[in-house]
């Protein structure tokens, strides 16, 4: 017997497809060829498909839009016209790995218990992109080229199935129906266009494409260390629930940016809130995987909470006028910083319209100074470590663990030498300093909001290059109120900005000092409200 085996993350499946499958399955064996154009000589005809879904634990991002049971549900639809059967293996992400092939066979293996182990003297690879028939070459199996024509100059017979997915895309964005697209209707097997629109999938893709600050794979950013984001939010969830539980209205309470869950988590220990529902919006990929763990662990005393993985700054929802209760912890400054001030303010309009007349937003996140263009001193410390570099190291996405040793070294004068060099190098931000002195002593010069900045980031070392891309000190809490009213709220009187005495006594003080001039010489100044807690209401 002979199979055949079709890895791929099978999201949209074609014409072509099906006739290359009906005749590799059905014509005469002795016509095929493989991906160098020689004869496969195969001792029996092909007598199953073996398809392999990759990334099956992926899904609603550009990279890999459909869940993997549509993708295979698509599969089984598909395969009914073949006339070998077919068997359909999810195989979760790898990332970029050499391994991919032998960790496929595997897989495949053992989910079949068995009954399926592949070798080149039992089965080809189906395959047109070059660098997996590498892999599979590698291992000795003999490849069907399908849309491959050839593959040094990557030429192709007919569009593959991720073209047709950005045609759809160029043709949604354009504001053309892809539905009726001509391209679309002749190319794409008829159980992708069936599923594509009972499910409104092709509506989701261009959507998705319509998301600037995401990445391809889902995340905000490509650099985040989510171990340490996750673990903080958890550590901190009871301590912010403390600050600002009592201000969530019971009914239909959501959580956006809910990382993991756990502030919902804390809100389902409240017996006041014993009769809500509660739903969690998070559009980092990893997260909204561990959300969904969490919930299949039991990790909430109540079973009404559910979570979406959506980017809510891109529209609406909830219906207008159907949520209680809005919460948003760290989040507010992660849309500004990634989407720009248009998309904030796009978010607090979204906010105001599914707001339920009677029904309140709570926001904790950090805060800018009032003044904050006011001119200051910094005293840094400069014995705690090595001075940075004049020249500078640069370091690679995939280079944190160095990174975050290269920075443990440094003195907080380093740092500071550190943080002037990248915060929001890539946004095109210059940040203005000089070295000055007052009755003899070293201090930087600078604006305030650039002082602010980096006291709020010089620690973060495990997530230095996603934190240096994000702005904390864009408004301060006046600024905030300006911006929530205008949107359409009422500023509850138990809003209020603080200083987070902790960050103080344990980062601030005695290792970056903030300081005035006065009569020529260095005075200390208080440091500015580092967060605020705003509960924003809609009247009724």
């Amino acid at each position: 017997m002979t199979h055949l085996l079709f890895p791929g993350r099978h999201h949209l499946l074609t014409g072509f497809q099906l006739d290359y499958l009906t005749w590799t399955t059905s014509g005469d064996p002795a016509e095929l060829r493989d991906v160098d154009g020689k004869p496969l000589d195969l001792a029996t005809p092909i007598d199953a498909v073996i398809w392999a879904i990759s990334s099956a634990n992926h899904a609603n991002t550009r990279r890999n839009p459909l869940p993997a049971h549509r993708r295979e549900a698509a599969i089984e639809e598909f395969a009914r016209d073949l006339d070998v059967p077919s068997f359909v293996y999810l195989i979760d992400d790898l990332g970029h790995t050499p391994r991919y092939a032998e960790y496929v066979l595997k897989k495949i293996e053992v989910d079949s218990q068995g009954r399926f182990r592949l070798t080149p003297e039992n089965a080809v690879v189906g395959c047109s992109t070059p660098q997996v028939i590498a892999m599979f070459e590698r291992l000795g199996f003999r490849i069907l080229p399908f849309e491959l024509t050839d593959r040094e100059q990557e030429t192709y017979a007919d569009l593959r199935p991720w073209d047709l997915i950005e045609s759809l895309v160029e043709t949604g964005l354009a504001g053309r129906e892809w539905r009726t697209d001509r391209t679309f209707v002749t190319k794409t097997a008829r159980a992708t266009r069936r599923m594509f629109d009972k499910y409104g999938y092709g509506d989701l893709i261009v959507d998705l494409h319509r998301r600037p600050i995401l990445t391809d794979d889902g995340d905000l950013t490509a650099t985040r260390n989510y171990n340490t984001y996750v673990r903080s939010f958890d550590e901190g969830a009871p301590r912010k629930y403390a600050q600002i539980g009592h201000l969530i209205l019971p009914g239909r309470i959501v959580d956006i940016g809910c990382c993991t869950g756990s502030l919902i988590r804390e809100m389902t220990r409240d017996d006041r809130l014993r009769e809500s529902d509660f739903y969690g919006i998070e559009v980092a990929r990893p997260l909204y995987a561990e959300c969904l763990h969490r919930k299949e662990q039991g990790a909430f005393q109540n079973e009404n909470v559910f979570f979406y993985q959506r980017d809510f700054a891109a529209g609406p929802i909830f219906p207008e006028g159907s949520v209680n209760t809005f919460t948003t912890v760290a989040l507010t400054h992660e849309i500004e910083s990634y989407g720009g001030r248009d998309s904030l303010l796009h978010f607090l309009d979204l906010l105001y319209r599914q707001t339920a007349m009677g029904g309140r937003w709570v926001n904790l996140d950090v805060l800018g100074p009032e003044d904050r263009d006011e001119t200051v001193y910094l005293r840094l410390r400069r014995d705690d470590g090595v001075e940075e570099n004049a020249a500078g190291r640069e370091f690679d996405a995939d280079d944190r663990e160095a990174l975050r040793a290269y920075l443990a070294k440094l003195s907080t004068y380093g740092r500071f030498q550190r943080f002037a060099r990248d915060f929001r190098r890539e946004e095109g931000y210059e940040m203005h300093y000089r070295e000055a002195a007052l009755a003899g002593e070293p201090l930087i010069e600078l604006r305030l909001e650039d002082a602010c900045e980096f006291l709020s980031k010089k620690d973060y070392l495990d997530n230095w290059q996603s934190e240096l891309h994000e702005r904390f000190c864009f408004w301060s809490f006046a600024d905030w109120r300006a911006a929530v009213e205008q949107a359409g709220f009422r500023i509850n009187p138990t809003s209020h900005a603080f200083v987070n005495d902790w960050l103080v006594e344990n980062r601030y003080r005695g290792q970056a000092d903030l300081l005035a001039k006065v009569n020529g010489e260095p005075a200390p100044l208080p440091y500015p409200p580092t967060h605020f807690v705003l509960a924003a209401d809609k009247a009724s």
